[in-house]
């Protein structure tokens, strides 16, 4: 490798400079929640899972390029360190994604110009970092990006061109999909080659991502708390709330993390990268969207946001907080079935329950219409945690089994399997 750059290996761990760029997202995390509750109706939730869906595309470039090169050492860390304070502007400005100030752009350009700086930075560092491209690798790296870049700032100017609101909004919508939809299909289709150096990097860092989108959920509600007084109900609706994110936390920590490294160790290099990107670069958006649906439902849960009297009352969860809540969960809980399913580990043991579960949160939606906001809650965090608990009983030989070689992988020689540099893969 070039100088500056240091190559990681397969014992290698997050590095500090990658946790600091993560934690940039807990406050992503937050705008896109923020910016979810911005419209009445669908249009604030369709603007927010399309941030949701860009942000993440960035967090994975520097996910992939983090996992051949350290994070802490040399121009990557220099390159992780300038791109932060970039993420966290646009992070800042993601409210005003689609539409600043009556009649200006100057928001939405800004956003793009972070959004443009940062793919800019990444593949400076991804050709540094990587003598071995070739012209038509670059042309695969540079072109999506390039591509997605001049969409998005189309759908900025838009407000310029005459047209009218809603001709304006449904453009800029289309707009945005057509780029993400170019970055993600680029990223199936596109012989650019990849390697994952090392599985316990690669999965550590998606697990810390996870825990990160959680932890949004609990922040939300502790800032949401702290302009209300500690009522009964709103103690209540707190612990419930946190019930739900540790019951997910559950869920995902206690038998899967370990299958999705085991996976990752034992699969050959082409193998190991195709479960890479379609478990973990694919798989993990939906899950990270539940989660943030989940934080959006809480948001409309009422002894969160205002007193307790409307429990007295037993007005139940508007339209917006029970498909949120009960929605996002039960998204998070497919897209974990698919995540176990593609990995290809112990299926029928932890994917019944997840499927079980998600069926039953769809099909008591409409029965929320009806149930007040705190029963509602406590409906959710009970199927949550009955099925963490499920899991956790029926899992107990599998866990146990990954467990014990994975330590003892650890403890054994480095594997050579994944170090080098042949093999493809189709990601960016």
């Amino acid at each position: 490798m070039r100088p500056g750059v240091w190559r990681i290996s397969e014992h290698s761990r997050v590095s500090t400079a990658e946790l600091f760029f993560d934690v940039v997202f807990v406050f992503a995390f937050i705008q896109v929640t923020t910016l979810m509750t911005a419209d009445k109706g669908g249009l604030g939730v369709v603007h927010g899972l399309l941030v949701l869906a860009l942000l993440w595309w960035l967090w994975s470039l520097f996910a992939w390029l983090s996992n051949r090169v350290r994070g802490n050492f040399g121009l990557a860390r220099l390159t992780l360190l300038a791109t932060t304070p970039v993420l966290f502007v646009l992070a800042a400005v993601t409210l005003d994604a689609f539409r600043g100030v009556p009649g200006g752009v100057a928001a939405p350009v800004g956003f793009v110009g972070c959004y443009a700086t940062v793919r800019l930075l990444y593949l400076g560092l991804r050709w540094y970092a990587t003598p071995s491209l070739r012209g038509h690798e670059i042309v695969s790296l540079t072109v999506p990006a390039l591509a997605a870049i001049g969409l998005l700032l189309s759908a900025a100017l838009l407000p310029l061109g005459g047209l009218g609101s809603t001709t304006t909004l449904a453009g800029q919508i289309a707009l945005w999909v057509l780029a993400i939809s170019i970055d993600y299909g680029a990223g199936m289709a596109l012989p650019v080659r990849r390697q994952i150096f090392s599985a316990r990097h690669w999965t550590e860092r998606h697990n810390l991502i996870i825990i990160l989108a959680l932890g949004e959920v609990l922040v939300s509600i502790g800032v949401t708390g702290s302009y209300l007084h500690a009522t009964a109900s709103f103690l209540i609706a707190s612990a419930l709330a946190a019930v739900i994110a540790c019951s997910l936390e559950w869920i995902y920590f206690d038998l899967s993390a370990l299958v999705g490294e085991h996976a990752l160790r034992t699969a050959d290099p082409l193998h190991r990268v195709r479960l890479a990107r379609d478990a973990y670069t694919y798989l993990h958006l939906p899950m990270i969207a539940g989660i943030i649906l989940l934080s959006l439902g809480l948001k409309h849960t009422p002894g969160l946001i205002e007193s307790a009297n409307s429990y007295n009352r037993g007005d139940p969860l508007d339209r917006t907080g029970r498909y949120a809540m009960y929605g996002g969960v039960a998204l998070f809980l497919l897209a974990h079935a698919a995540f176990h399913g593609r990995l290809g580990h112990g299926i029928l043991i932890v994917i019944w329950p997840r499927l079980a579960a998600a069926a039953l949160l769809l099909a008591l939606l409409p029965v929320t219409a009806w149930l007040p906001a705190l029963q509602a809650l406590a409906c959710l965090a009970g199927v949550c945690l009955v099925t963490a608990v499920t899991e956790f009983l029926i899992s107990r030989r599998h866990r146990w089994r990954l467990r014990q070689t994975l330590f003892e992988e650890a403890e054994g020689e480095p594997t050579a399997r994944g170090n080098s540099d042949s093999g493809g893969g189709a990601v960016p």
